[in-house]
C-alpha cells in the first residue's frame, strides 16, 4: 500500500557548483506552467491512498512566489492525510520570509528543512551558495516562534581546504540553533556540475572519515540519536518520510526528475523540462525481479541503526543470509532477529553489504 508521497520542484535562484539534482533557474511563467502539469500528473496516477508522509523537495521549493506556493498548496491538498502525516518542505534561508513560513504553518507544513552546507564564507564562495548567518539565526527564531518544532538542517563536509577545525566551528553553529534534526553529507563531486568540470578533486579519504567520526562523536554528545548512516535527530524526530524509503515502503513520486517505488517498479521521471511540460513525464522504469527486491531490502535496511529484520526478510522473500563470518569480525552485530553494522563501522557499509549479498541462500 503506497502511504508517501514525493514531489519534486526543480527551480532554483541560484545553480550551486556542486548540485547534481534536477533543478533548472526559476523563471516565473514556467514555474506556472509546470504547476499545471505537476496537478495533472497527480490527478492522472494518485489513486485516493490515505497518506502519512508527503515531502516537497527540490530544487529549492522556498523559491516559489507567495501565489506559487499557494497553488503547490492546492495540489498537494489532493492527497487524503491521516491525522499523523508528516509534511515537509525543503527551504533556503535566503528565501524564506515571514510571509512564506505563515503560509506554509497554514497549509498544513509540520516539518521544514533548510540547507545550510557550511558556515565558512570562503566554501560558501566554493560551493556557490550565499548565507547569512545572522539570517539563518533569524529564520530559525521565527520558524520556532510561528510554532514549527521539526527542523532539520543539511550540513556538507569534506570540502577542499577545509579542516577538523572547521567542521567543529559549523558543528558548533548548528548546535546553536536548537534544532531537532542534522542531515550530514560528504561532498561528492558529480561529473556534470560545476566542480566536476572545473576537475575539482575530493580531500584525502583519512581525513573524510575523521571528519566523519568527529560528526559522529559530536552527535552523540549532543543529544542527538544517529539513526542513519548521514542523519541525527532528537528522540521522536527521525524523519518518517526518509523511513519510507529505509524501509525499503512504497512511494508516490511526482515532478520533473522524480522518482517512484509502486508495485515492484521503481521509476524515473524526465529530467526535461520540454518533455514534462508536454506531459511525458515517465523517463524509465525498472520492473523488479526477486533477486531485485532482495537486493534492495538488505541494502536499504542496513543504512539503519537498527537494520534489517530477519524474519520479515524470510517470510517476504524466503531468503535467509550467510552472516556469521562479518558478525564474527565485528562487521555486522546480530540482536535477536535483527542484523545491523555498528556505528564504526559505517563508513565501509558498502563493503559490508556487498559481502553479505553474496551470502544470500533461497529456498
Amino acid at each position: 500500500m503506497i502511504s508517501s508521497v514525493y514531489i519534486h520542484i526543480p527551480f532554483c535562484e541560484k545553480i550551486c557548483a556542486y548540485c547534481d539534482f534536477c533543478k533548472m533557474f526559476y523563471n516565473e511563467k514556467i514555474v506556472d506552467k509546470y504547476l499545471d502539469e505537476l496537478e495533472n500528473e497527480v490527478n492522472s496516477l494518485y489513486r485516493g491512498e490515505l497518506i502519512k508522509t508527503i515531502y516537497i523537495g527540490g530544487g529549492t521549493p522556498s523559491s516559489l512566489n507567495i501565489k506559487q506556493l499557494e497553488r503547490l498548496f492546492e495540489i498537494t491538498d489532493k492527497f487524503k492525510r491521516n491525522n499523523f502525516c508528516e509534511f515537509t518542505i525543503e527551504c533556503n534561508f535566503s528565501n524564506t520570509t515571514e510571509e512564506k513560513l505563515k503560509l506554509f504553518k497554514e497549509k498544513g507544513i509540520n516539518r521544514l528543512s533548510f540547507g545550510l552546507e557550511t558556515t565558512s564564507n570562503m566554501q560558501l564562495d566554493f560551493l556557490e551558495r550565499e548565507e547569512n548567518l545572522e539570517n539563518t539565526k533569524e529564520t530559525i527564531r521565527l520558524a520556532k516562534k510561528l510554532g514549527f518544532d521539526n527542523i532539520n538542517v543539511d550540513l556538507m563536509y569534506a570540502l577542499p581546504g577545509e579542516e577538523i577545525s572547521d567542521l567543529n566551528k559549523d558543528l558548533e553553529f548548528i548546535n546553536s540553533l536548537d534544532i531537532e534534526h542534522v542531515s550530514c553529507y560528504s561532498l561528492i563531486i558529480e561529473e556534470h556540475t560545476k566542480l566536476g568540470i572545473n576537475n575539482i578533486e575530493n580531500i584525502d579519504s583519512d581525513l573524510d572519515y575523521k571528519m566523519y567520526q568527529t560528526i559522529c562523536g559530536f552527535m552523540k554528545d549532543n543529544g542527538f540519536n544517529h539513526y542513519e548512516i548521514s542523519n541525527y535527530s532528537k528522540e521522536g524526530y527521525e524523519s518518517r518520510h526518509n523511513l519510507v524509503y529505509w524501509n525499503n515502503e512504497e512511494y508516490y513520486g511526482f515532478g520533473l526528475g522524480a522518482s517512484a517505488y509502486i508495485n515492484n517498479r521503481r521509476v524515473s521521471n524526465t529530467r526535461s523540462i520540454s518533455h514534462y511540460l508536454k506531459g511525458s513525464y515517465l523517463l524509465e522504469e525498472e520492473i523488479l525481479e526477486k533477486d531485485d527486491l532482495v537486493y534492495y531490502e538488505i541494502m536499504l535496511n542496513l543504512r539503519k541503526s537498527s537494520g534489517i529484520d530477519l524474519e520479515k526478510l524470510y517470510l517476504l522473500y524466503k531468503v535467509r543470509l550467510e552472516y556469521n563470518e562479518l558478525v564474527n569480525k565485528g562487521l555486522l552485530v546480530l540482536d535477536n532477529n535483527n542484523l545491523y553494522i555498528p556505528e564504526d563501522k559505517w563508513y565501509i557499509s558498502n563493503e559490508i553489504i556487498i559481502r553479505l549479498l553474496e551470502g544470500i541462500v533461497y529456498e
